[in-house]
């Protein structure tokens, strides 16, 4: 059996390094221009070559998004800039205007075409019609029915890629017209200024119109079982920690799947640190059935910021045997915490020494970005994290 690819999102080159780290298969990245996340820090040509360069050397690949809408004005410049982004060494682009699916397939075949979330491709024989033209993995509307995702993958044959955690569109699969009417910035060409997530003045009080977030760690097992190609993660512009903590703990669900170890012990583990990691909550939305009313947002929204995480561990003092990390959140003597580690491991203890930066002894940690030691009696991997422990 084909193992499913775990798909993670790079807003830039430390978010990619992170996330094939924690056991992405591979990672979608975007550049200066023509990608959807415009406000991510995103890729220079230099850095994507660097980013490309890492993940094959750990025999992982980079996919590069060209999906925007394109106007008139955007086709200026573009084939010569695809030839660049090609010479970066990447695996494959995501894409969804026709003409660049053309110009890929005949100038650069080395390279997979796939086809975007954008094209909003929800039944077998548009996913026909696109692979004739010469894509080679579909990436479905968010809005796909789990009968209607087996009938896709049996009728067309195509690979099919789809979406398995992270934020949804109120409209469909993206194509989203209120950011350009209200804050005049084109979501369909990468300015998306979230105007759904607005709170709007209405008789009733506020009103918003945001759906909740995807998160299908529940239906792990059916996603498998339906031979898709690749189980998607959204978030370019997300944190380390929430990359980090989602990325590492999909690795090592699809892992225990796939070596007949995953219990129901273990999924609810994972199922119970995933719905922490988010300050939005988060449903199946429309893998079970069509979404509906509790699946979004409507008035009384929260969104409180994660307190869990409390700072990534940078390096080791073989002297005071005390690892270094960078705080984030507030924490105590007497807490009780988890270091987790790109490689897996989970480390639980409780916090019995505090040391500031000058080794001077401290009963509360309270200012983020403090440098602090903690004694542990092993040196951990780069991008090691601590974290408030997860019960359950």
């Amino acid at each position: 059996m084909k193992k499913v690819e775990l798909l993670a999102p790079a807003g830039d080159l430390e978010r990619l390094k992170v996330t094939l780290l924690y056991g992405a298969d591979a990672v979608y990245v975007g550049g200066s221009k023509l990608g959807l996340r415009a406000n991510a820090t995103n890729f220079s040509l230099e850095e994507l070559k660097e980013g490309c360069s890492f993940a094959h050397s750990l025999h992982k690949k980079v996919y590069f998004t060209v999906n925007i809408v394109f106007h008139e004005e955007d086709r200026i410049g573009m084939e010569e800039y695809l030839d660049s982004v090609v010479s970066c060494g990447i695996d494959g682009v995501i894409v969804s205007d026709p003409y660049v699916i053309s110009y890929m397939v005949e100038h650069h075949k080395e390279v997979e075409c796939h086809l975007s979330t954008q094209a909003s491709v929800m039944n077998y024989e548009a996913a026909l019609f696109y692979k004739s033209l010469g894509v080679k993995r579909i990436v479905l509307a968010r809005e796909v029915l789990k009968d209607d995702i087996r009938e896709i993958i049996l009728k067309s044959g195509v690979d099919v890629e789809v979406f398995l955690h992270g934020a949804m569109c109120t409209c469909v699969s993206g194509r989203c017209a209120l950011s350009n009417y209200v804050t005049n910035r084109d979501a369909n060409r990468g300015g998306c200024a979230q105007v759904c997530r607005f709170a709007f003045e209405s008789k009733e009080g506020p009103f918003t119109m945001a759906s909740k977030d995807l998160n299908l760690s529940s239906y792990l097992t059916d996603l498998l079982s339906l031979g898709v190609t690749s189980l998607k993660v959204e978030g370019r512009m997300r944190s380390l920690y929430y990359l980090a903590t989602v990325i590492g703990s999909y690795r090592t669900l699809i892992d225990a799947y796939y070596d007949h170890r995953l219990t129901g012990e273990l999924a609810k583990k994972y199922q119970n640190i995933l719905a922490r990691v988010a300050n939005r909550e988060s449903s199946s939305q429309y893998f079970l059935k069509e979404a509906g009313r509790e699946d979004q947002y409507f008035t009384g929204r929260q969104e409180l910021s994660n307190q869990d995480y409390l700072g990534l561990i940078f390096d080791y003092d073989q002297e005071s045997h005390c690892f270094l990390m960078r705080e984030r959140n507030y924490f105590k003597i007497g807490d009780s915490v988890e270091v987790f580690t790109p490689t897996g491991e989970i480390y639980e203890f409780e916090i019995e020494k505090i040391y500031d930066e000058e080794d001077h002894p401290l009963e509360v940690a309270r200012h983020p970005e403090q440098i602090l030691k903690i004694p542990f009696d092993r040196e951990l991997p780069e991008y090691s994290m601590m974290r408030k422990k997860v019960e359950g």
